[in-house]
């Protein structure tokens, strides 16, 4: 991340940064000078371009000024300059007046006796320039070169006939036999070394002639322009589609094969695919030809066939159990891949009203993930029609397809409300009304503006639920939000209706909700009501309800203690708890003095749901993966894979990570002294390509007094066995304070079965946190061979590495506690960040601390203030509150406030940042 304080280094920017449009004009005369300078020609050249592409406006006469000096360089034979030549004609012919004056320059460059490189540009660039009127004098130039045998050339005129097709139909329709010729041009001799069909630069004036490509991409470029022409004459697109795909049926790709490029093939395909879904009597051929591509030896080939059949030929299957078949794939895609599933919105829409009901649930949630705003109300109104004639089964989809809906489009959050509303008071069971239930809650987490209508709508739908769940949880969410609101004492009566009429697990939920309004509403009459009705549930004839409201009126009395109790919503850690007590009862000493509960930390009751979801979905995942049709010998390999990797990958399930390290170092008893883990970096930092021989990652551990860097190795080649693996680590500076004190390499690396190995570094100064870069090399053995080093990517050190993320309940009385002594000020200028999200995530990333109230996502994209928690190593209490404003012209500004027990760990912190 490129942030400073000032933008003072404006100049590595480039030599363009300071350019300006009048001293480039008066430059200009340079083109007048005899000799021409190519090297000083085609700087200037590149200046203009880099102005035009800036948006630099220039007028119509300094354009027609430029245009003709410009012109004056085609008499160098400098084929670089010629090249920028061509380009700058281009971009100044579109607001230069005459620019026809250059036409006979361009023709000159066009004779084949004229270089490859120059024909190929000067038909570009004339193409540019031309009229519908002049097209039949350059008629004879354009066809030779289609059917020219250099495919450079012949695909600059076929893109340049594509573009010249609107306004001179009549001519180029006349061009079709030359055309179908480029399409079946034999390839080019592959005899000396091929390259791309886009020219590289060359001195020799023969060398071009000998530069065949093998991409064919002519052949793509000449399909495009064929259909162009005979688009409107639906047998003759039929006949070439037979034709191409012909001689390739039996073996695509292959030399009998009329086509040799994939892209080629890609066209084709869907013109069949319109063919298909236009003309019922070609639809089997059709399909039968689609059918083949799919063995086609290009991927991209195979999928655009694919994808052809699944939207066009099964969407309008005659049978519902294709129909199904088809919407149903289209659904899950667009769940990740809204955008491209888009293209088939309108054979979904069709659908809507397909007899078949489960089909016309797929299509219109499908529809409604890959809508726009303006076809919400339509879609809502077809949905509401055919609700009732559907299982729950299916109102669960269409209603989770709603709720993302309204995510998507929140001013269209009333409609949404409405409908799901409406459903929530019809029939139906438990998942399907939990589905409603969930739907309104993220709509009153994130849109605001509907907080009051959709708690409004909770509270009627508690009056008649029979789902004491469902009944419970709404209860703890109006006692949570109820509060907040600008009349909070109208949903005191909903929930006090619930202390009267429910069973006792619902009534106690209701109790802990006044509870909540007594304590964060705070008009005092309120406070009285809320005890009156407390004091009526001491009668209650369960002792649940009983216990509850004894508890909470005693709290009432004490704010102090209502606060703590009533309003904290975080938790301990449930993984760090039980890793501190196993180690309490296990060792004799720890047990002859208190449990220490204030070394656990606390997390939001929102981050532990997030992290027991999280398990949930790797555990979904697997068991998916596991009855999915794998076989059985795949699933013992998978199992194998998996318990190999598990001693250099912390287990993802509900155990926190940096236990799940922290217990596998203490295993190794080189590292039994070092004391116990302060923290571990959140994620290992790849340190090679995912695709070289060996991968390699690292984790950095933080002791007390000593760094360990666990560098994870793979050898993805399975004919190699590794001995010895180890990484020598060199600091990029020689005045580092750490001294390395143990390598610990890693015995043996098979393939596909990944090991550690170790480097330790001590702090010479513990009064001293050193941040820095390290170079890397990975050294081994190959087994009977000699010993081989690889370079890696270097690894930093960096001061979030020193910070662990803590929540915190009240940050406002933790900042005072803390006080100005310890604290730290600075402001800095992100001019690379550009929104306040990229720059709240950069920080907390930077800094290794932990957002706390909800600040780490902004709500305003202009002004945010982000608030933050950590504890420094040494158990040094650590905050952070960063004030950020955005404007797109200057990026984020940002001034930063650091406090702590020790002002030098602010400066330290700080520091990080400048």
């Amino acid at each position: 991340m490129n942030v400073s304080k000032k933008d003072e280094d404006s100049g590595n920017l480039g030599i363009f940064y300071h350019l300006d449009k009048t001293t480039v004009l008066q430059e200009a005369r340079v083109f007048n000078e005899t000799p021409i300078i190519p090297r000083k020609c085609r700087l200037l050249l590149t200046k203009i371009i880099y102005l035009l592409y800036l948006g630099e406006p220039l007028g119509t006469k300094e354009a027609t000024e430029l245009f003709f000096s410009v012109t004056k360089l085609f008499q160098s034979k400098d084929i670089a300059l010629r090249q920028m030549v061509y380009l700058v004609i281009k971009e100044l012919s579109t607001i230069a007046e005459d620019v026809i004056m250059v036409t006979s320059s361009l023709m000159k460059d066009m004779q084949p006796k004229s270089e490859v490189i120059y024909r190929a540009n000067a038909i570009r660039a004339l193409c540019k320039i031309i009229d519908a009127s002049m097209l039949p004098s350059v008629e004879r130039f354009l066809k030779a070169a289609i059917i020219d045998k250099t495919p450079s050339i012949s695909s600059a005129a076929l893109v340049s006939s594509y573009h010249l097709f609107p306004a001179g139909k009549d001519v180029i329709r006349r061009w079709a036999n030359e055309v179908h010729e480029a399409i079946n041009s034999k390839p080019a001799s592959l005899v000396g070394s091929a390259s791309s069909y886009l020219t590289s630069f060359s001195t020799g004036a023969s060398s071009y002639a000998t530069q065949p490509s093998t991409s064919n991409i002519n052949q793509y470029h000449a399909l495009g322009l064929l259909y162009l022409i005979r688009q409107h004459d639906r047998m003759a697109v039929t006949k070439v589609i037979q034709q191409l795909a012909g001689g390739g049926r039996s073996g695509f790709g292959s030399s009998s094969s009329v086509l040799r490029n994939p892209f080629a093939y890609c066209l084709l395909i869907r013109y069949a695919a319109k063919i298909l879904d236009e003309d019922p009597n070609s639809r089997q051929q059709m399909y039968e030809l689609l059918e083949a591509w799919l063995r086609h030896k290009s991927d991209i080939v195979n999928f655009e066939a694919a994808k052809a059949i699944l939207l066009q030929l099964f969407l309008s299957s005659p049978k519902p159990t294709q129909r199904f078949a088809a919407i149903r794939a289209l659904n899950k895609l667009a769940m990740t891949h809204p955008t491209a599933v888009q293209p088939c919105n309108l054979d979904m829409e069709n659908l809507i009203t397909d007899q078949n009901r489960s089909v016309a649930t797929f299509a219109i949630t499908t529809l409604l993930k890959t809508g726009n705003e303006a076809s919400v109300d339509r879609l809502m109104k077809q949905i509401t029609g055919f609700m009732s004639e559907i299982s729950d089964e299916f109102k669960v989809i269409v209603v989770d397809a709603i709720r993302s809906l309204c995510l998507k489009f929140p001013s269209k959050q009333a409609v949404m409300l409405n409908f799901l509303s409406g459903v929530l008071r019809d029939e139906g069971g438990y998942e399907f009304k939990r589905a409603v239930v969930e739907a309104i809650f993220d709509l009153v987490k994130f849109i605001p503006e509907c907080k009051e209508a959709a708690l409004a709508h909770l509270c009627e739908f508690i009056e008649d639920c029979e789902f004491t769940k469902l009944s419970v949880r709404v209860l703890h969410l109006l006692g949570v939000e109820g509060p907040k609101t600008t009349t909070p004492t109208k949903y005191i009566r909903y929930i006090y209706n619930r202390v009267i009429l429910e069973n006792s697990i619902v009534r106690a939920a209701a109790v802990s909700a006044l509870a909540k309004f007594g304590v964060s509403v705070g008009d005092v009459e309120v406070k009285k009501s809320i005890k009156v009705l407390l004091t009526r549930c001491l009668d209650d004839n369960d002792d649940e309800v009983r216990d509850r409201a004894t508890l909470y009126l005693k709290l009432l009395e004490d704010e102090t203690s209502a606060e703590k109790y009533v309003k904290d919503d975080s938790t301990y850690s449930l993984s760090a708890l039980e890793k501190q007590l196993v180690q309490y009862v296990s060792t004799s000493e720890a047990t002859e003095k208190p449990f220490d509960l204030s070394a656990i930390p606390k997390i939001t009751k929102a981050q532990a749901e997030a992290e027991n979801t999280r398990a949930r979905n790797i555990d979904h995942n697997t068991t998916s993966q596991t009855l999915g049709g794998v076989s059985a010998t795949n699933v013992i390999n998978t199992s194998i894979t998996t318990a190999s990797r598990d001693v250099t990958t912390p287990t993802p399930a509900g155990l926190d990570q940096q236990h799940v390290y922290a217990r596998k170092l203490a295993a190794i008893p080189e590292f039994a002294s070092y004391g116990e883990l302060f923290t571990s970096s959140n994620k290992p930092i790849d340190l090679t390509e995912s695709e070289t021989e060996y991968v390699v990652s690292c984790v950095k551990h933080i002791f007390k007094e000593h760094i360990i860097f666990q560098f994870n190795i793979t050898n993805t080649l399975n004919d190699t066995l590794l001995e010895n693996a180890s990484v020598v680590m060199q600091p990029e500076s020689d005045d580092i304070s750490l001294e390395e004190v143990l390598v610990l390499p890693a015995p043996k690396l098979a393939y596909d079965q990944p090991a550690s190995a170790y480097v330790v570094y001590k702090r010479i100064n513990s009064d001293e946190y050193v941040l820095g870069s390290f170079s890397n090399t990975l050294k081994y053995i190959v087994k009977e061979f000699d010993p081989s080093t690889v370079q890696v990517e270097d690894i930093d050190l960096l001061a979030g590495d020193y910070v662990l993320p803590t929540y915190l309940s009240d940050f406002t009385a933790a900042w005072d506690q803390l006080g100005e002594d310890g604290q730290v000020v600075e402001t800095f200028a992100l001019t690379a960040m550009n929104s306040l999200k990229d720059a709240c995530a950069k920080l907390i990333s930077l800094l290794g601390m932990s957002d706390v109230e909800n600040t780490g996502t902004p709500q305003s994209t202009s002004l945010h203030t982000l608030l933050l928690s950590g504890t420094f190593l040494g158990g040094i209490k650590l905050l952070a509150k960063s004030r950020m404003t955005y404007a797109p012209s200057s990026g984020v500004t940002m001034e930063l406030t650091v406090r702590s027990q020790d002002i030098e760990i602010s400066r330290f912190v700080i520091g990080a940042i400048a």
